[in-house]
């Protein structure tokens, strides 16, 4: 993930500004919901970032309307990008809390077409655990669905 962590003082979120106008942005799609523009921080060309308009922190903060809506927009980004770039890759990149890697506190994805060779590494090391262990895990989950 990039170094870059949005520093912008209570109520003036970056991406809230840039959405409202204040901030120039290379825009590529915008909807009711969603806008759509290039990222600052190109770590391959076609680089772009899906955000929700309505300031929401993270994936837990959206509306049902709103996580549909920025997964519709970041396919149809995926698709052109597809079309302009040809990348034999694409990573859809979401990240929630600090300690999932997010930098800018307003919920939004990255459509990141890949190359082999594009220096972008994304791992972590596996736990492995038993099947009786994850079968815990999934119905601790499910009796928690809403």
């Amino acid at each position: 993930m990039p170094m870059f962590v949005d520093n912008s003082p209570p109520g003036q979120c970056i991406f809230c500004r840039l959405i409202a106008g204040e901030i120039p942005s290379a825009r590529v799609h915008e909807d009711e919901l969603t806008v759509a523009f290039m990222d600052i921080g190109q770590c391959n060309p076609g680089h772009v970032l899906v955000a929700v308009k309505r300031h929401a922190a993270t994936l837990f903060d959206l509306t049902d309307e709103e996580a549909a809506a920025a997964m519709r927009s970041a396919r149809r980004v995926a698709l052109a990008i597809r079309e302009v770039f040809d990348p034999p890759g694409l990573t859809l990149l979401q990240a929630n809390g600090r300690e999932g890697d997010q930098t800018v506190f307003h919920f939004h994805m990255h459509v990141v077409p890949r190359r082999g060779d594009d220096g972008i590494a994304l791992s972590w090391p596996r736990k492995d655990p038993s099947f009786e262990v994850l079968q815990g895990y999934a119905e601790r989950i499910r009796a928690a669905l809403v």
